[in-house]
């Protein structure tokens, strides 16, 4: 999706491949509870592992920039288009379908539950839903106007409309079994 959007928007694809390569590198790290932000390690990482394969020189610190800036939860601002792309395909990977699977693959995972009527979402995501239902209001729903590339801009209306359908029939299914 990254390449698709770099192609589109007329990014430097060199910077978008290896960006969207290496972007998460450290997120395992953070799971495990051995880092506190999988961006900033995983910017690290990537910048030995970019030297170590002789990657363009004069584009290694863009490379690293764009993992810098990808996290959600930091709301950095991307001072690049190619950072600005990362930022938004992350994003993009977030919503719809997908977003929702992994939403509930990592909700089992890390051993929260779907959804408690009794724990209202928090009004600031601060990295820790703690139910799965919780975690799309908190972070998904909030992501729709932080897009910055017109081509993500499109794409991301029919995620979002899906995650509302969604939600919508997850409550009439919740109701009407309580």
């Amino acid at each position: 999706m990254a390449t698709k959007i770099g192609q589109k928007e007329k990014a430097d694809l060199k910077v978008i491949k290896a960006a969207a390569l290496l972007h998460d590198v450290a997120r395992s790290l953070e799971d495990e509870g051995k880092i506190s932000d999988h961006a900033a390690e995983g910017a690290k990482i990537a910048q030995i592992i970019l030297r170590k394969i002789k990657f363009y020189p004069e584009k290694i610190e863009e490379v690293i920039h764009c993992i810098k800036v990808h996290r959600y939860s930091k709301r950095l601002k991307p001072k690049s288009l190619e950072a600005k792309i990362i930022q938004d395909t992350d994003r993009l990977d977030m919503l719809g379908a997908i977003g929702i699977a992994r939403v509930f693959s990592r909700a089992g995972w890390i051993n929260i539950p779907i959804h408690d009527p009794s724990i209202p979402p928090k009004k600031i995501y601060d990295g820790k839903s703690l139910t799965a239902i919780n975690h799309i209001y908190e972070k998904l729903l909030k992501s729709k106007n932080t897009f910055h590339t017109e081509s993500a801009k499109k794409m991301v209306k029919k995620r979002y409309e899906f995650v509302e359908k969604f939600l919508k029939r997850f409550f009439a299914e919740w109701t009407d079994e309580k």
